[in-house]
């Protein structure tokens, strides 16, 4: 590694690093004028606001603004080489621009596979206690409004609810299927279930089951029936940002296990595991638009460079909110939906790299 590699790694890291404090910085002292009402009026202690949230919240925030961050980097510190004219000299003395390129790429490197481990393995468990400090001290208690709720809990083992009440763990007009090569042989019908938190099963109140044996049938009622079933009323509950605390492989399981149910919400699940590889790759796309913009000397010097280089990163976060709500509404596919604003800025990219200045 040469000297000019160095010089332009530290000014790139550096830079990088430098803006992200300054930023984090500013987001959390709005995000406390914010929450502090909440705080004192739910008695958060001091500890938990600092270790529980803030520092679990910091790590969500960097990973989810560092290709915005790498490209203002970028952006920043090559427009005040070009100032100085030192990428003219850079390429003067025979460094070829691909030459150049390399730190630029490098350094893109090492942020792009740190998003993506921090995205798969460090963050959700971040997140989790995250969410669960904010379920405690900031939002309200959670109210289950969904009717009609059917899941396959395994294959052939179907359960329904009328509805859920999270705050009495109480599901009311319930019934299980059960099915063996497409028959029905076995059927449970209550009035109510209710999960019993110290023993740790549900109680099934005025049950009436149905056995089925080809043309014969045995019935069996009674009042109270407390058994073990393979759901737990963690399934009822918020679901806000679920998905977002679990790491790479309990994220798989879970996409697994939902689409085995029949769950409506597997494309988000999909949509989730997608984001995270496909987002870490926007680094090495926008360093390439960073550089190929701001290497080139102009009048309006650094101020024009970061005006057009915020305009470009806001323009890629809203392709990738247009297409994420595709994808999630089920439009698009969502592998293609995340994928599309790499796609459409590496062609701006290879254009830009095209007409920077050699």
């Amino acid at each position: 590694m040469k000297l000019l590699d160095r010089y332009i790694i530290g000014k790139f890291l550096g830079t990088f690093i430098f803006s992200m404090l300054l930023i984090i910085l500013i987001v959390v002292v709005f995000d406390i004028s914010e929450k502090i009402e909440d705080f004192v009026e739910k008695d958060a202690p001091l500890k938990a606001i600092i270790v529980d949230y803030y520092f679990n919240f910091i790590p969500y925030f960097v990973n989810l603004f560092s290709p915005l961050f790498t490209f203002i980097a970028v952006i920043f510190f090559t427009s005040r080489m070009a100032s100085r004219t030192e990428i003219v000299a850079i390429l003067s003395s025979g460094v070829s621009y691909t030459r150049l390129l390399f730190p630029y790429m490098l350094s893109a490197t090492v942020i792009a596979i740190l998003s993506l481990y921090l995205n798969n393995f460090v963050i959700p468990h971040a997140t989790k206690k995250r969410i669960e400090f904010e379920n405690r001290y900031i939002h309200n208690q959670f109210h289950n409004s969904d009717r009609n709720i059917h899941k396959q809990t395994s294959p052939g083992n179907y359960i329904y609810l009328q509805n859920y009440s999270t705050e009495d763990n109480v599901g009311y007009k319930f019934s299980i299927e059960k099915f063996s090569k497409g028959t029905l042989y076995y059927k449970l019908m209550a009035d109510n279930i209710k999960w019993d938190s110290v023993k740790k099963h549900w109680s099934i109140n005025d049950y009436y089951i149905r056995y089925i044996n080809g043309m014969d049938e045995y019935i069996k009622k009674g009042r109270r029936l407390d058994t073990v079933l393979s759901f737990t009323p963690d399934e009822f509950g918020r679901k806000d940002n679920t998905i977002e605390a679990m790491d790479y492989y309990q994220l798989s399981k879970y996409a697994d296990s939902e689409k085995l149910k029949g769950s409506s919400n597997t494309e988000l699940i999909d949509l989730e595991i997608d984001r995270r590889i496909a987002f870490p790759f926007a680094t090495f796309i926008l360093t390439l638009i960073g550089v190929s913009i701001a290497s080139r000397k102009v009048r309006g010097g650094i101020g024009m460079h970061i005006g057009l280089g915020i305009g470009i990163s806001f323009t890629f976060i809203m392709f990738m909110q247009v297409t994420t709500t595709f994808a999630a509404s089920g439009l698009v596919s969502p592998l293609i939906a995340v994928w599309i604003p790499n796609i459409i800025f590496s062609f701006l990219a290879w254009y830009l790299l095209k007409k920077a200045q050699k």
